[in-house]
């Protein structure tokens, strides 16, 4: 036996679909035109950016050395690769935004009340974890690299492998910073317990030197440097994963309707 359906009733099943797809392309057009616009009002400073990141090494290398370009483009590449990235950081409140404002209509009132400070509290800690890494860690663990050397050899690094080096502690440290935020998103989901992570100390001490020991580069300081603040800010999750009073099921049902 076959049964057919109303074209008419395939259409309006169709018709939402369609409009989600063109407001999601619609959300992620906006996203990327702020991206260009931040890059291209930056551009100009391109140089200055680049100088302001250098600074940390710059500041602690020996008397008559400096950074050096060992391939033809890297002048050009480095601060135009250091711009993109800068202008994403800067745009990652409004594409957070943007996509807020595709899913947001889709969940229910308490989950909307949670929603919003997750999102600003997570955009600030990454802010946070780039920054502690600038201030902190760069200046310790330079001063570490350019005093360690042989006597004879001169400290001159391409700016291209400087470029990817901090990029990737930046990024490092700004997701170790979400850490808060991941705990408390699994105690409050009921996916552990606090009590179950409060037993598992040994091991997530264990865990954030593996990971500081992937991360960074093979000496004790940088590793260091990232999994003791890792280790601090799981128990900072853990202090306010206690805090969270998850409702029974049956009454949060009752809201959401």
């Amino acid at each position: 036996m076959t049964s057919s359906r109303d074209p008419q009733d395939q259409d309006q099943a169709q018709a939402p679909l369609i409009e989600h797809l063109i407001e999601l392309r619609s959300r992620m057009i906006r996203a990327l035109l702020a991206i260009l616009v931040i890059f291209l009002a930056l551009y100009a400073f391109s140089n200055d950016i680049y100088v302001f990141v250098a600074r940390p090494l710059v500041d602690m290398l020996p008397e008559g050395s400096q950074m050096i370009a060992t391939e033809v483009a890297s002048p050009f590449l480095a601060p135009f690769k250091l711009t993109l990235v800068v202008a994403v950081f800067i745009a990652v409140p409004f594409v957070l935004h943007q996509a807020w404002a595709f899913i947001a209509p889709g969940l229910y009132d308490n989950e909307k009340r949670l929603a919003i400070p997750l999102l600003a509290s997570s955009v600030a800690l990454f802010y946070a974890g780039a920054a502690f890494a600038y201030y902190v860690v760069f200046p310790l663990l330079f001063q570490f690299f350019t005093q360690t050397g042989p006597e004879n050899v001169a400290v001159m690094t391409d700016i291209n492998q400087y470029l990817n080096f901090v990029l990737k502690l930046f990024f490092a440290f700004g997701v170790a910073f979400e850490i808060p935020i991941a705990t408390f998103l699994m105690i409050y989901s009921g996916a552990t317990t606090v009590e179950s992570l409060t037993k598992k100390r040994p091991y997530i001490v264990l865990g954030c030197f593996v990971i500081g020991m992937l991360l960074t580069p093979p000496d004790v300081i940088s590793q260091s440097l990232l999994a003791v603040p890792m280790y601090l800010l799981y128990e900072v999750g853990i202090l306010f994963g206690r805090l969270v009073r998850r409702k029974p099921d049956d009454e949060s049902d009752e809201e959401n309707s």
